[in-house]
C-alpha cells in the first residue's frame, strides 16, 4: 500500500494550515481518502500539494494551477503537461519583466520628483513648521465666527 500521510503531517512539513488543505479539497486540487472524519492524503496528493504552493509562489492563480494539474497523463510521460506548463512559466517570465520595467520606470520617477522635493525644502525657512491646530483655530476662529452663514447670505 502506498503512505498516507494525515492532515497533521502535511501541514507541519509544507507550512500551512489544515484550512488551506480543506480548501484546495474543496476546490477539486486534492482528494483525500476519508476515514471516518479523518482524512488520508495520497503520495499523488503530496506532490500535488508541493506543486500547488510552489505555483502560488510563482504567480499563478489557483484556476492557472488546477489546468496544469489537471493535464498531466501518464501515457504520455506528463509530455503535455510539461510543455503547457512551460509555455505558462514563459508567459509569466515575460509578464514580470514587463512589471519589472514599469517598476524602474515608476522608481526613477519618484527618485526624481524626491530630489526635487528635497531640493525645494532646503531653500524654505528651517523654522518653517506647520502651525497646530491650536494656532489654526486661533487665526481662523474670528474670521469663521464673523462670516454670516452661507444661507443668509446675498446671492
Amino acid at each position: 500500500m502506498s503512505p498516507r500521510f494525515t492532515i497533521t503531517a502535511l501541514t507541519r512539513e509544507f507550512d500551512v494550515t489544515p484550512r488551506a488543505l480543506r480548501f484546495y479539497e474543496s476546490e477539486g486540487l486534492l482528494n483525500p481518502e476519508r476515514r471516518g472524519q479523518a482524512r488520508l492524503y495520497s503520495a499523488r496528493d503530496r506532490a500535488r500539494l508541493s506543486l500547488i504552493l510552489r505555483g502560488k509562489r510563482l504567480g499563478f492563480s489557483l484556476r492557472e494551477i488546477a489546468e496544469l494539474l489537471d493535464l498531466y497523463d501518464p501515457r504520455d510521460g506528463g509530455a503535455t503537461q510539461l510543455d503547457r506548463s512551460l509555455a505558462a512559466v514563459s508567459n509569466r517570465i515575460d509578464q514580470l519583466k514587463r512589471q519589472k520595467t514599469e517598476l524602474e520606470t515608476v522608481l526613477a520617477e519618484l527618485t526624481l520628483v524626491q530630489a526635487d522635493m528635497k531640493n525645494r525644502r532646503a531653500t524654505l525657512p528651517q523654522s518653517a513648521e506647520l502651525p497646530n491646530a491650536e494656532d489654526y483655530d486661533r487665526l481662523l476662529r474670528p474670521r469663521v465666527d464673523s462670516d454670516p452663514p452661507a444661507e443668509t447670505r446675498p446671492q
